[in-house]
């Protein structure tokens, strides 16, 4: 059996073909532009890079996104935030922590001493009981002065110092 070649049959084959090669190359395109403007959006909030980026797509093609891709910010802006999150986090849980002045170990906020290197880290108050820093004068919970500590020099509940 053999096949008679109709060069009619084979031209509208060839350009069925191209014409659908074609469509897809079309709508290639058109879908680097939506993306190349969808990448943007996610990576900057200036509205005239976004346009621009969609162009670039635009006018050069695939080469365009390939420019893109070389010139897009390296993280979304969404990484960013989430990176900055992290960052926040990491700070306050670190000025959280307490330190030793003696020897630099971590320390506990209910710790009169460090376990380390016996460093007085807070003394309790004489009256309550509580924990204060060794540089206070007076008890934060009771108003207590401390040892030591002229009567004069402490405000009373009315603002004059205490007789």
């Amino acid at each position: 059996m053999s096949f008679p070649l109709d060069l009619s049959s084979l031209g509208s084959a060839f350009l069925f073909g191209t014409t659908l090669f074609g469509a897809f190359l079309v709508a290639l395109w058109v879908s680097l532009v939506f993306w190349a403007f969808r990448d943007s959006r996610a990576r900057t909030q200036d509205r005239l890079l976004r346009v621009l980026a969609a162009l670039l797509a635009l006018v050069l093609g695939p080469l365009g996104v390939l420019v893109y891709l070389v010139l897009r910010p390296a993280r979304t802006l969404d990484e960013v935030y989430q990176a900055a999150l992290e960052e926040e986090a990491l700070l306050s849980e670190i000025e959280a922590r307490t330190a030793c002045p003696g020897c630099g170990n971590r320390t506990s906020t209910d710790w009169q001493l460090c376990p380390t290197c016996h460093t007085r880290l807070r003394r309790p108050c004489s009256r309550c009981g509580k924990l204060m820093e060794l540089p206070w004068k007076i008890c934060p919970h009771c108003a207590t002065p401390a040892p030591g500590t002229r009567l004069e020099s402490v405000p009373a509940e009315n603002g004059k110092p205490v007789d």
